[in-house]
C-alpha cells in the first residue's frame, strides 16, 4: 500500500534575511526553524533543507541496508548511518557521504561491502537523490 508523508513550511521575508518553520505534519513530531544563515553559513540551533535530507538518506540507508542484510539469512546487531550533505550557495547539493559502521556477525568483509553498495543504490532517497552527483559510501564492519 502506498503512504503519503506531509511536511508544511510557512516562510516570512526574503531569503537571506527571512525566516521560516517546517513542520512534520504526518508524523506530528515537530516543527523546526529554519533560514538562510543555517544553510549556508551556521546552524546555530536552526535546521536547513539540507540536514532534513541527510535525516532522511541516513534513515532510509540503514533501514534497506538492514533489510537487504536480513534478506540473505543475517541479522544486525547494530548499524550507524551518517549522511554529511554539502551545500554550495549557487550550486545545490553538491555531495553526499554516507558513513555507515555495522555490527553484522557472520558476516563477511566482501558481502558487507557488497551489501552496502546495494543498499546505496536501491535506497528509495538514494535513488531520489539520484541528481546529486558525488554520492560516496564509507562501509565499516565491526567485529
Amino acid at each position: 500500500m502506498a503512504t503519503t508523508r506531509t511536511a508544511k513550511t510557512h516562510w516570512e521575508g526574503n531569503l537571506l534575511q527571512g525566516k521560516g518553520t517546517v513542520a512534520l505534519e504526518s508524523s506530528k513530531v515537530g516543527t523546526y526553524d529554519v533560514n538562510w544563515p543555517a544553510r549556508a553559513e551556521q546552524p546555530n540551533g536552526v535546521t536547513s533543507p539540507e540536514e532534513l535530507i541527510a535525516a532522511a538518506h541516513s534513515s532510509c540507508y540503514s533501514m534497506a541496508f538492514s533489510h537487504g542484510l536480513a534478506g540473505k539469512g543475517h541479522t544486525v546487531e547494530a548499524l550507524d548511518t551518517q549522511a554529511d550533505v554539502t551545500f554550495q550557495p549557487g550550486e545545490g547539493i553538491t555531495a553526499i557521504a554516507l558513513t555507515v559502521k555495522a555490527r553484522v556477525p557472520g558476516l563477511s568483509e566482501a558481502d558487507f561491502q557488497a551489501a552496502a553498495e546495494d543498499a546505496k543504490k536501491n535506497c528509495p532517497v538514494s535513488q531520489a537523490l539520484a541528481g546529486v552527483k558525488n554520492i560516496t559510501l564509507t562501509a565499516e564492519l565491526l567485529s
